[in-house]
Protein backbone atom coordinates (compact mmCIF):
# COMPACT_ATOMS: atom_id res chain seq x y z
CA UNK A 1 0.00 0.00 0.00
CA UNK A 2 2.88 2.62 0.45
CA UNK A 3 4.18 1.65 -2.45
CA UNK A 4 0.97 2.70 -4.47
CA UNK A 5 0.92 6.52 -2.30
CA UNK A 6 4.43 6.37 -3.36
CA UNK A 7 3.82 6.37 -6.93
CA UNK A 8 0.51 8.54 -6.52
CA UNK A 9 2.89 11.41 -4.97
CA UNK A 10 5.43 10.90 -7.65
CA UNK A 11 3.12 11.43 -10.43
CA UNK A 12 1.62 14.09 -8.39
CA UNK A 13 5.22 15.61 -8.75
CA UNK A 14 5.57 15.14 -12.60
CA UNK A 15 2.46 16.67 -12.82
CA UNK A 16 3.16 19.83 -10.91
CA UNK A 17 6.87 19.75 -12.74
CA UNK A 18 5.15 19.62 -15.96
CA UNK A 19 2.77 22.37 -14.87
CA UNK A 20 5.55 24.95 -14.09
CA UNK A 21 6.45 24.92 -17.40
CA UNK A 22 6.09 28.32 -19.13
CA UNK A 23 2.62 28.92 -21.27
CA UNK A 24 3.13 29.33 -24.92
CA UNK A 25 1.71 31.70 -26.91
CA UNK A 26 -0.59 29.95 -29.37
CA UNK A 27 -1.35 31.41 -32.92
CA UNK A 28 -4.91 32.84 -33.44
CA UNK A 29 -7.45 31.40 -36.40
CA UNK A 30 -9.30 34.66 -38.04
CA UNK A 31 -12.34 33.40 -40.23
CA UNK A 32 -12.74 35.18 -43.17
CA UNK A 33 -16.52 34.38 -45.03
CA UNK A 34 -15.29 34.85 -48.44
CA UNK A 35 -18.69 35.82 -50.65
CA UNK A 36 -18.91 37.31 -53.73
CA UNK A 37 -20.69 40.83 -54.04
CA UNK A 38 -18.63 41.81 -50.21
CA UNK A 39 -16.66 44.34 -49.82
CA UNK A 40 -13.95 43.52 -47.65
CA UNK A 41 -12.41 46.93 -47.47
CA UNK A 42 -12.70 47.62 -43.80
CA UNK A 43 -12.48 44.20 -42.89
CA UNK A 44 -8.70 44.03 -41.57
CA UNK A 45 -9.42 47.43 -39.27
CA UNK A 46 -12.53 45.39 -37.57
CA UNK A 47 -10.41 42.11 -37.39
CA UNK A 48 -6.74 43.95 -36.28
CA UNK A 49 -3.97 43.26 -35.03
CA UNK A 50 -2.79 40.13 -37.02
CA UNK A 51 0.33 38.54 -35.96
CA UNK A 52 3.19 36.46 -37.55
CA UNK A 53 1.94 33.01 -36.35
CA UNK A 54 -2.00 33.38 -36.79
CA UNK A 55 -4.20 32.07 -39.42
CA UNK A 56 -6.88 33.06 -41.76
CA UNK A 57 -9.21 30.10 -42.79
CA UNK A 58 -11.29 31.31 -45.86
CA UNK A 59 -14.96 29.93 -46.43
CA UNK A 60 -16.69 30.25 -49.37
CA UNK A 61 -18.52 28.47 -52.14
CA UNK A 62 -16.88 25.85 -54.34
CA UNK A 63 -17.17 26.98 -57.81
CA UNK A 64 -18.12 30.63 -57.19
CA UNK A 65 -15.09 31.97 -55.55
CA UNK A 66 -11.21 31.41 -55.16
CA UNK A 67 -8.34 33.00 -53.15
CA UNK A 68 -5.60 34.34 -54.64
CA UNK A 69 -2.35 35.73 -52.98
CA UNK A 70 -0.76 38.63 -55.43
CA UNK A 71 1.28 41.34 -54.76
CA UNK A 72 0.68 44.75 -54.28
CA UNK A 73 0.31 45.73 -58.09
CA UNK A 74 -1.99 42.76 -58.80
CA UNK A 75 -3.80 43.88 -55.47
CA UNK A 76 -4.52 47.24 -57.06
CA UNK A 77 -5.81 46.00 -60.53
CA UNK A 78 -7.58 43.05 -59.36
CA UNK A 79 -5.10 41.40 -61.63
CA UNK A 80 -3.71 37.38 -60.75
CA UNK A 81 -1.67 36.69 -64.06
CA UNK A 82 1.41 36.78 -61.12
CA UNK A 83 -0.32 35.54 -58.06
CA UNK A 84 1.60 34.27 -55.61
CA UNK A 85 -0.29 31.21 -54.69
CA UNK A 86 -3.81 30.20 -55.59
CA UNK A 87 -6.50 28.08 -54.34
CA UNK A 88 -9.80 27.37 -55.43
CA UNK A 89 -10.21 23.56 -54.19
CA UNK A 90 -13.04 22.67 -51.57
CA UNK A 91 -14.57 24.95 -49.54
CA UNK A 92 -12.02 26.44 -46.92
CA UNK A 93 -8.38 27.33 -47.58
CA UNK A 94 -6.34 28.26 -44.58
CA UNK A 95 -3.53 30.69 -45.13
CA UNK A 96 -0.70 30.90 -42.32
CA UNK A 97 0.69 34.58 -41.89
CA UNK A 98 4.29 33.33 -41.64
CA UNK A 99 5.84 36.45 -42.06
CA UNK A 100 6.05 39.60 -40.54
CA UNK A 101 4.64 41.44 -43.65
CA UNK A 102 2.01 43.33 -45.58
CA UNK A 103 -0.34 40.25 -47.41
CA UNK A 104 -2.52 40.65 -50.61
CA UNK A 105 -5.66 38.99 -51.40
CA UNK A 106 -7.94 38.75 -54.50
CA UNK A 107 -10.94 36.93 -56.04
CA UNK A 108 -9.79 35.95 -60.00
CA UNK A 109 -13.80 35.21 -60.29
CA UNK A 110 -14.50 39.28 -61.24
CA UNK A 111 -15.50 39.81 -57.54
CA UNK A 112 -11.97 41.65 -57.00
CA UNK A 113 -13.53 44.85 -59.05
CA UNK A 114 -16.66 44.65 -55.97
CA UNK A 115 -14.22 44.61 -53.32
CA UNK A 116 -13.95 40.92 -53.00
CA UNK A 117 -10.06 41.75 -52.18
CA UNK A 118 -7.83 41.53 -48.97
CA UNK A 119 -5.35 43.40 -47.40
CA UNK A 120 -3.41 41.86 -44.63
CA UNK A 121 -0.50 43.98 -42.29
CA UNK A 122 1.04 41.33 -39.54
CA UNK A 123 3.23 42.38 -36.71
CA UNK A 124 4.77 41.00 -34.82
CA UNK A 125 4.08 39.42 -31.63
CA UNK A 126 4.12 41.73 -28.21
CA UNK A 127 6.66 41.03 -25.38
CA UNK A 128 4.41 39.77 -22.54
CA UNK A 129 3.12 42.86 -20.06
CA UNK A 130 5.93 43.84 -17.27
CA UNK A 131 4.65 42.29 -14.51
CA UNK A 132 2.92 45.23 -11.40
CA UNK A 133 5.53 46.22 -9.06
CA UNK A 134 5.08 45.95 -5.55
CA UNK A 135 2.49 43.04 -3.53
CA UNK A 136 1.02 43.14 -6.87
CA UNK A 137 3.59 41.43 -8.85
CA UNK A 138 3.89 38.22 -6.96
CA UNK A 139 -0.47 38.42 -6.99
CA UNK A 140 -0.49 38.55 -10.20
CA UNK A 141 1.96 36.13 -11.33
CA UNK A 142 0.27 33.80 -9.04
CA UNK A 143 -3.12 34.60 -10.31
CA UNK A 144 -1.49 34.39 -14.08
CA UNK A 145 0.13 31.06 -13.27
CA UNK A 146 -2.87 29.56 -11.97
CA UNK A 147 -5.18 30.24 -15.31
CA UNK A 148 -2.88 28.75 -17.81
CA UNK A 149 -2.21 25.60 -15.42
CA UNK A 150 -5.99 25.27 -13.95
CA UNK A 151 -7.29 22.53 -15.64
CA UNK A 152 -3.37 20.76 -15.05
CA UNK A 153 -3.89 21.07 -11.34
CA UNK A 154 -7.36 19.82 -11.20
CA UNK A 155 -6.46 16.80 -13.84
CA UNK A 156 -3.63 16.10 -10.89
CA UNK A 157 -5.80 16.55 -8.14
CA UNK A 158 -8.55 13.73 -9.57
CA UNK A 159 -5.62 11.30 -10.30
CA UNK A 160 -4.18 11.55 -6.88
CA UNK A 161 -7.82 11.06 -5.32
CA UNK A 162 -8.65 8.31 -7.44
CA UNK A 163 -5.43 6.43 -6.66
CA UNK A 164 -5.43 7.31 -3.04
CA UNK A 165 -8.67 5.97 -2.99
CA UNK A 166 -7.26 2.51 -4.52
CA UNK A 167 -5.01 2.15 -1.62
Amino acid sequence: MAGWRMAACAMLVALVACAALPATTTANKISVNWAPNTNYTGWEKQHAPFYKGDWLVFYYTAGQADVIQVDETGYNKCDATNAISNYSKGRTYAFELNETKTYYFICSYGYCFGGMRLVIKTEKLPPPSPPSSGKDKSSATAAAFASSHAALFYAAAAVLAALLRTV
